[in-house]
């Protein structure tokens, strides 16, 4: 198969759009380098997590695009785009991403307010007297 390719991941709000060209291993998410994007090391191994399972570290040059959510949702969004990107490029390696759960979108999101809480589930002070 070739080896140029788009997917999409997504995670709570956020969206990423991945695109994986054949080089030498550059990452660049919204036009900056992902160490700088992503500063914390927890977020830098989870885009790192699936080229790492799937032995294609430094195999691609990877350019994303993501919006919405915060730096978490759009952490595991990225690291769910690579994840089906690599499988399209090299099924076989499909067996290895879903044994770490690597290739589901995980599908919990905000519960939203109720009319009558403070939050979701939250009530207010219940007062007897």
């Amino acid at each position: 198969m070739s080896a140029t390719t788009n997917t999409s991941g997504r995670r709570k709000t956020a969206v990423a759009r991945v695109y994986l060209n054949v080089g030498n291993g550059d990452i660049v998410i919204n036009g900056r380098d992902y160490k700088t994007y992503f500063p914390t090391l927890p977020l830098q191994y989870l885009i790192n997590q699936s080229l790492e399972v799937a032995d294609m570290a430094g195999r691609f040059d990877i350019k994303v695009n993501v919006q919405g959510g915060g730096i978490s949702g759009q952490a595991e969004a990225v690291r769910l785009a690579i994840a089906k990107a690599l499988v399209e490029i090299e099924p076989e390696k499909k067996a290895a991403l879903r044994a770490k759960g690597l290739v589901t979108r995980d599908n919990r999101m905000v519960e939203r307010k109720k009319p009558g809480r403070k939050k979701a589930r939250k009530r207010f002070q219940f007062s007897k007297r």
